[in-house]
Parts: C-alpha cells; sequence; structure tokens
C-alpha cells in the first residue's frame, strides 16, 4: 500500500460494490490480487518450513471470506485490506488448530522479531498463542491488537498503519513497540 493514489480506483469500486453493483466486485478483483498475494506471502513467510497451506490457496480463501462480507462493511481500500490481514490470520489459525488437532506435536512458529524495536532474545512463537495473546490483547487496547495485525500479519508501513485506523504515525510507533514488547512478555511468561 505504498501509494494511496494506486489504490483510489479499490475504494471506488468498493463503494460501486456497496451500491449493488455487482460488476463491481467482478471488477475490482484485478486490482487487489497482486496485494493479496503479498499479504499471504508475507504471512507464510513465517510460518515453518513445509506448511501445507500455499499463497495462492491462502488468498482464494480470504477472498471468498471477504465477498461473503457484507458491501456496506468495506468503507474503502484500506479498511479493505486491513479486513483481509484480518482474515489471513483467522485462516491460518484455523489451519494451525486443525493441523494440530491431527498430529498434536506440530507448532505454526513465526518470529516476533522486527528491525523497529529491539527483542532481547531471538524467539519463535507458536501462531496459535500469538493469536490467544493478540485476543487478550485487543480487550485491554484493542487499538494496540490492531496496529499488531496490521503490521505483523499485512506488513503495512507505519505510515499505512496510520492512515488506516487514522491516528499519526508517532502513535502507531509508540503503540507498536509497546505491544510488541507485551506480547513477548505475555508469551515468554506463558512458556
Amino acid at each position: 500500500m505504498a501509494n494511496s493514489d494506486a489504490y483510489k480506483p479499490v475504494s471506488e469500486l468498493l463503494l460501486r460494490w456497496r451500491g449493488g453493483e455487482d460488476a463491481a466486485l467482478d471488477a475490482l478483483l484485478p486490482l487487489i490480487y497482486d496485494e493479496l498475494r503479498r499479504v499471504a506471502h508475507r504471512c507464510l513467510q513465517r510460518e515453518q518450513p513445509g506448511h501445507t497451506l500455499q499463497s495462492t490457496a491462502l488468498v482464494h480463501e480470504a477472498y471468498l471470506r471477504l465477498v461473503d462480507q457484507q458491501p456496506s462493511q468495506l468503507h474503502n481500500q484500506a479498511h479493505f485490506f486491513a479486513v483481509a490481514a484480518r482474515l489471513m490470520r483467522q485462516i491460518l489459525v484455523d489451519h494451525a488448530r486443525s493441523r494440530r488437532a491431527v498430529k498434536r506435536d506440530y507448532g505454526c512458529k513465526i518470529s516476533l522479531e522486527d528491525e523497529e524495536v529491539e527483542i532481547p532474545h531471538k524467539r519463535d512463537l507458536d501462531l496459535l498463542a500469538l493469536d490467544d495473546a493478540l485476543n487478550e490483547l485487543s480487550r485491554m487496547d484493542s487499538q494496540q491488537a490492531r496496529i499488531v495485525e496490521l503490521r505483523f500479519f499485512s506488513g503495512l508501513s507505519i505510515e499505512d498503519t496510520s492512515r488506516v485506523l487514522g491516528i499519526s504515525p508517532a502513535t502507531v510507533k509508540r503503540d507498536w513497540a509497546t505491544a510488541r514488547l507485551w506480547l513477548y512478555s505475555t508469551m515468554s511468561r506463558d512458556l
């Protein structure tokens, strides 16, 4: 989401779809597909090698869930991609749960490392544990949880995250750092 002008047609098509124009949804897919694949690829890069879910399958499942949403719930391109990131997180968590149910020692490990916030030790974390911690964080501070979701799962920049949430980049940086440290502390405690 580097250039908001590049996504202006997406917002316009979402408005037309919200207005009841089904053809707008067909025109929307080619515009969003590459961005959805980028988000899916970023999500899957954090998974263990040999993960059975591929980027294309993740994109298709997220897209199917997106079109099942009521168009009135998708306000603009930024909101659309925020919803897509949340859906991809849910799909990955559901996939990890089903894999864990089949094979109890399976763990989807992801890294909570980032270049902007220093974490004391390199750590791989279980996706299900991260999901539980994010749900707990959401109950305490929903904005911080949304920032983690947008930055971690969607790979949005500080600036893009600030536009999506309608807050300043400084607030995003502060909440991102606080949330990541809280997640690290919480997940370390649960080990």
